[in-house]
């Protein structure tokens, strides 16, 4: 059975959509979403720098573009049993599922994006990964210095999200087993309740859509289950920028739904290299340029029957 999943913020690096925008079709197909959300995603995925795309507005539709662009490029054989991502990813997850269509998803993504950054900008706030450890310590530790285990990924990692001062604390008193604090390219807290400010208006942004069933399982970054209905789908995305991500539950699921491979769409690495550690033997390929996609489409053909 093939998963297929898309990444969070903190994925995308300078210039990563360029290869992308070099197949048939794909420069149309992004000029018309930018045109429908007021956003020049091919700029920004092509020229841009690192602090430009590091802006939370930004990264966000460009990451759900991106995740659809490079699904597009798989072709019509692509029928994966399980769809999901992780944070902003569950946008393009919901598109995979057919619950928003890809404008509907770039436009909630959007909205969402600029909510969270003017959430963000209220208090100076980020996001570190921690390597290593055991949940059971890391949490109460974490807890103890005032910050919160926004992510919890599996496989050893865990991301803490707070304020800088608090991130700084950690930095010097990383929790027993932790290995290394690594600091990730997003700017604010997310998944905490720094982010309260933005359920609201991604609330009301939410309640004009006309959100469609699943085709396909999806499973959801709250608690890992499957959702099968449209509305609780678009319900979870809005509550979910203020809690955190449980991906640990979601690759559990996969495993008990019986995966089989795992494609990462585009900027992939991140989460297969999470599956590699949590979810030994199941195939896996991340597509992160073009040159990759023949690989997927092998796993694809081996395994979406599956």
């Amino acid at each position: 059975m093939l998963v297929l999943v898309a990444p969070g913020q903190g994925a995308q690096t300078p210039g990563f959509l360029t290869p992308w925008l070099e197949l048939p079709g794909a420069a149309d197909r992004v000029a018309a979403w930018s045109d429908a959300i007021g956003l020049d995603l091919a700029h920004y995925g092509t020229k841009a720098d690192a602090d430009e795309i590091r802006d939370t507005a930004v990264a966000q539709p460009l990451l759900v573009a991106a995740g659809l662009l490079s699904a597009a490029a798989l072709g019509d054989d692509l029928a994966p049993g399980v769809v999901a991502g992780h944070s902003v990813g569950e946008f393009t997850a919901a598109a995979f599922a057919g619950v928003l269509d890809d404008t509907a998803a770039l436009r909630l993504v959007r909205t969402r994006g600029i909510a969270m950054a003017e959430a963000a900008a209220i208090t100076a706030t980020g996001m570190s990964a921690l390597l290593g450890g055991d949940p059971e310590v890391t949490v109460p530790h974490l807890e103890k210095l005032g910050l919160t285990a926004a992510n919890v990924n599996g496989a050893g990692q865990i991301v803490a999200a707070g304020t800088l001062e608090q991130l700084a604390a950690l930095e010097a008193d990383k929790p027993e087993g932790v290995r290394r604090v690594v600091a990730l390219k997003v700017a604010g807290a997310f998944h905490t309740h720094h982010m309260a400010p933005a359920v609201a208006k991604l609330e009301e942004a939410a309640a004009k859509l006309s959100p469609a069933a699943p085709t396909t399982r999806y499973v959801s970054n709250k608690d890992g289950q499957v959702v099968m209905d449209g509305a609780e789908v678009v319900s979870r995305l809005v509550g979910q920028v203020a809690n955190p991500v449980r991906w640990d539950l979601c690759m559990e699921t996969f495993h008990d739904l019986g995966a089989t491979a795992l494609i990462e769409v585009c900027p992939g690495g991140t989460l297969t290299g999470i599956a590699k550690r949590a979810l030994p033997g199941v195939a896996t390929v991340a597509l992160k340029t073009p040159d990759d996609l023949d690989a997927a489409r092998t796993l694809i053909a081996e395994h979406a029957a599956v």
